[in-house]
């Protein structure tokens, strides 16, 4: 291996060997009936079999392992190089053992270092609906472009049964005396109280108002985790779709995007949908609606009395066992890609964090940032794969109930990770850092443009921070720096 022992720490294991052979128990203590591979060399030290014997002292094994872990020159190896860096300079038994152990406590190992095995957590699905239009998802599509109308945002609110949805248009400033009127007459009129609604944690969900609306209709609110993967996986699948179709429309038929949007509306739930084995409109209804490619006449096939009860309890029985087989083969091909974990209550846990900087790319520092932080501990199950961590005061920002896949056993003693005051942590766990003030200015030269950009210094507090932006995100985001800026050159 090219190692040579440093005296200090030569004649510590030299002094360490001597004391296990003066207690006269070394088969015992080795427990390997080997004595005869022991050698005692010129240098004043015993070796086994050519590699330096490490008697079982705590103290002299650590020392190693720190000088193999934490110094600049090793910077932090995994399990299996630190061992095979040691196996052939020093032996003793049990040593690949105390190594993973040592490095599983190692806690700069459990901020920084990426997971490279399967995400924690095999998929769970929610309940299939009895009926139509009792359980619905709801989600927001933001920051669209302002329509002649003012219109910026979509509303999504899809049945979780029949996969009929609604795309309501809207602005990003709705009050939420506005949506509650618009969710009335849009959904409750057409299809009643849903038993429950199925979201993420947007702030508009998760207001007051919102919810004691919901209390006094009987409505039950499933929010999803912090930073959720799967909870509202159908909305987001059909957000997905309805983008695809909007940029379709405006590209083929030009014009602002809500006055496509009744109509991608109809095409959206007049088209089959795989999960169902049918249109939503015809789960919804009994048939697909009439279309220039669909010529069904008005009294064709008609059904009356009974019959149609039957035929739509039947359609309705159809329904959900296409979506149990579609789930289950959903299920089967998720769990390929997970393992199964559990945690106990009492457990500590490091939390999975994302650095993000609140403008359009990342900083050096910031994408530099830990992976990981905590430790947490766990104070309450909620279900398979959600648990609730005990935060400090400075994350009382962020919902307390994450799913497994954000979570990692910690094996360290420390009692923090980092220090929490040195960072921000938005709800989505991104890391928050704030600009200070604008250090300097300059214009980007294209081909065909100018761009003003602004030289940025951050909040920082382990070291100084400077990124350049663009001067138009900086004004719409922060403001006050310009405010700031315009008062002192006044001043001077």
């Amino acid at each position: 291996m090219g190692m040579t022992v440093q005296t200090s720490l030569r004649d510590k294991i030299i002094q360490a060997q001597q004391e296990a052979l003066d207690r006269g128990n070394l088969k015992k203590e080795l427990d390997c009936g080997a004595e005869k591979q022991f050698d005692a060399k010129s240098d004043g030290m015993i070796y086994y079999r050519d590699r330096i014997w490490i008697p079982a002292v705590d103290e002299l094994r650590k020392l190693i392992f720190d000088e193999a872990h934490k110094t600049r020159y090793s910077v932090h190896p995994g399990a299996d190089k630190m061992y095979q860096d040691l196996r052939g300079f020093y032996w003793w038994p049990g040593m690949k053992k105390d190594i993973a152990e040592y490095v599983g406590q190692c806690l700069t190992c459990a901020k920084v270092k990426a997971e490279h095995q399967k995400p924690s957590g095999l998929l769970e699905q929610p309940e299939i609906p009895l009926w139509k239009w009792e359980q619905i998802a709801m989600d927001f599509i933001t920051k669209l472009p302002r329509t002649s109308s003012g219109h910026d945002t979509i509303w999504v609110i899809i049945d979780c049964l029949t996969k009929s949805a609604h795309f309501l248009p809207m602005r990003e400033t709705f009050t939420m005396d506005k949506l509650a009127r618009l969710y009335i007459n849009e959904i409750v009129v057409r299809h009643g109280v849903p038993l429950s609604i199925i979201s993420d944690r947007d702030s508009r969900f998760t207001s007051w108002f919102w919810q004691s609306l919901q209390k006094s209709l009987g409505t039950q609110l499933n929010l999803s985790t912090a930073y959720h993967p799967q909870t509202d996986g159908q909305s987001e699948r059909t957000i997905q779709t309805l983008e695809d179709m909007l940029r379709t429309c405006v590209l083929d038929f030009g014009g602002n995007w809500d006055s496509h949007l009744p109509l991608i509306e109809f095409s959206y739930n007049n088209s089959y949908h795989s999960s169902i084995g049918c249109a939503p409109f015809e789960a919804l209804y009994g048939r697909k609606c009439r279309s220039p490619i669909c010529w069904t006449e008005v009294g064709d096939n008609r059904i009356t009395g009974p019959e149609l009860i039957q035929e739509t309890t039947d359609k309705i029985a159809l329904i959900q066992r296409r979506l149990q087989a579609t789930r289950s083969r959903q299920k089967s091909y998720a769990d390929k890609r997970r393992k199964p974990l559990e945690f106990q209550v009492g457990d500590r846990v490091m939390l999975k964090v994302s650095p993000w900087k609140g403008v359009v790319r990342f900083g050096k520092k910031g994408k530099l940032a830990p992976r990981y932080v905590g430790p947490f501990e766990i104070i309450q199950r909620i279900g398979p794969v959600a648990y609730k961590l005990r935060l400090p005061y400075e994350l009382s920002g962020v919902h307390d109930v994450f799913h497994i896949s954000n979570l990692k056993k910690c094996l360290a003693d420390e009692s923090l990770g980092i220090p929490i005051e040195e960072i921000q942590v938005d709800e989505q766990l991104h890391f928050i850092e704030e600009p200070l003030e604008i250090m300097d200015r300059e214009v980007k030269q294209l081909k065909r443009s100018r761009i003003p950009i602004v030289k940025v210094r951050w909040n920082s507090k382990r070291r100084p921070e400077f990124t350049w932006e663009r001067e138009d995100h900086m004004k719409s985001k922060y403001p006050h720096l310009f405010a700031e800026e315009s008062v002192t050159d006044n001043d001077s």
